[in-house]
């Protein structure tokens, strides 16, 4: 049995190393593309994404018209996404499912765009137009692939943003109610109701439109008042009739209590009682 001293191991190893990548050093600057393309195979099926990327950057120009290019194109978008380059992922993954929509990979490229785009979906804080994109495209395959392997994960995906675009909603609605800008929150609210009317957070959102309503009208000119204080009944029985467990409905009623009593005050003398 052979026994190897720590000393000449680590240099024996360094020499494969150095061996190792003076070989891909030479493989970049030399133009034989059949060379490139068999090392960058080689490189992407051992999992080393980024040499194999390197490569077959080079090369992808170089194989139009051949049989090689749509693996090789295939690749390249794959090397991308897996060194989580999703931007760069998702253009080349819809590069190649336009340029080979019959191909064996096309149904995976499809999906792996969605999926690059999903992955690059902001934190719902943030501007979420890329997750508008995501969404779109996981339709896009859904329709284009309804008996996909991938279905199930494309559902799953599509679900996952639509909670971040609800959260998103929700937050922004009730910013605008804790800034004080009451009328931007009641059109918030409002307007998360009506987009996602079987949200969790529908509860609360039907509460605080209905706070933003009062204090709306209680901080309003007096010209104003009264239109906007009866609007505080409407948003109150909705509250009540939807929720009647709720456990804000003892604060909801304060103040639809106290919104009857200044419309009784503002009515012009002569008008009938609601």
């Amino acid at each position: 049995m052979l026994h190897f001293r720590p000393a000449f191991f680590l240099l024996f190893l360094s020499t494969l190393l150095l061996s190792s990548c003076s070989g891909y050093q030479k493989l970049l600057k030399n133009g034989d593309a059949n060379k490139k393309y068999e090392a960058a195979v080689q490189y992407y099926e051992k999992g080393d994404f980024f040499k194999a990327g390197t490569l077959l950057e080079d090369l992808v120009p170089l194989l139009k018209g051949r049989p090689e290019a749509e693996k090789a194109q295939f690749y390249f978008a794959n090397t991308n996404y897996q060194q989580r380059n999703y931007v760069l992922s998702a253009y080349y993954f819809k590069a190649f499912a336009d340029t080979y929509p019959n191909s064996i990979y096309a149904e995976e490229a499809t999906f792996l765009n969605a999926k690059s785009l999903f992955r690059d979906s902001p934190e719902f804080e943030l501007d979420q137009t890329n997750t508008y994109s995501a969404i779109e495209s996981i339709q896009e395959f859904l329709n284009r692939y309804p008996e996909s392997k991938f279905r199930p994960e494309a559902e799953s995906m599509s679900l996952e943003l639509q909670k971040k675009l609800e959260n998103k909603a929700f937050e922004s609605a009730r910013l605008y109610y804790q800034v004080r800008y009451y009328q931007s929150a009641v059109t918030a609210f409002t307007s998360f109701q009506q987009q996602f009317p079987a949200s969790a957070y529908n509860e609360q959102a039907a509460f605080l439109k209905l706070g933003a309503q009062y204090s709306l009208a209680k901080e309003s000119v007096a010209e104003k008042q009264l239109e906007r204080y009866r609007e505080v009944v409407p948003f109150y029985q909705y509250l009540l009739d939807t929720y009647p467990q709720s456990k804000t409905l003892k604060e909801a009623e304060t103040m639809y209590v106290s919104a009857q009593a200044e419309i009784a005050k503002l009515k012009p003398a002569g008008t009938a009682s609601n």
